[in-house]
């Protein structure tokens, strides 16, 4: 992380600078708390963070973290193999990118699921259908 400036402003300027070399656009509860931190130690001390303002900033960094979290169990949800082999013999529909790198709709049957680099795969006539290009589910 970079240093941080005297002035907030130095800080943001700074962190926005480090974040476009990485190539990481995201905030998260690590940066948040680190932004939170930083202003708190180079704040004025003749004009101190106010009790109302540092509640409504836990009350954010608590959020932030809530939905981290969420996130989190959201995609244990998807990656559930449960919900996955319930589309075993079910009809579905699917976007699918061709050789000329146009959107294409598909359809079939699913035959099984596959596990392949941790993500999880409907099998339907001898190809390998991600669950997040699913459009359409069908009995």
């Amino acid at each position: 992380m970079a240093n941080v400036g005297v002035s907030m402003g130095t800080y943001y300027y700074k962190n926005a600078v480090e974040k476009q070399k990485t190539g990481s656009s995201n905030l998260g509860r690590d940066d948040f708390l680190k932004i939170l931190v930083a202003q708190m130690s180079n704040q004025d001390p003749t004009q101190p963070l106010q009790d109302k303002e540092f509640i409504a900033q836990m009350a954010q960094f608590t959020s932030v973290e809530q939905l981290t979290n969420m996130a989190g169990e959201m995609k244990l949800l998807r990656q559930s193999i449960g919900f996955s082999s319930s589309l075993i013999g079910k009809s579905i529909s699917w976007t699918h990118t061709n050789a000329s790198k146009e959107q294409e709709m598909k359809s079939g049957t699913v035959e099984s699921i596959k596990i392949k680099d941790g993500k999880q795969f409907a099998v339907v006539d001898n190809m390998d259908v991600q669950l997040e290009n699913i459009v359409e589910i069908k009995n």
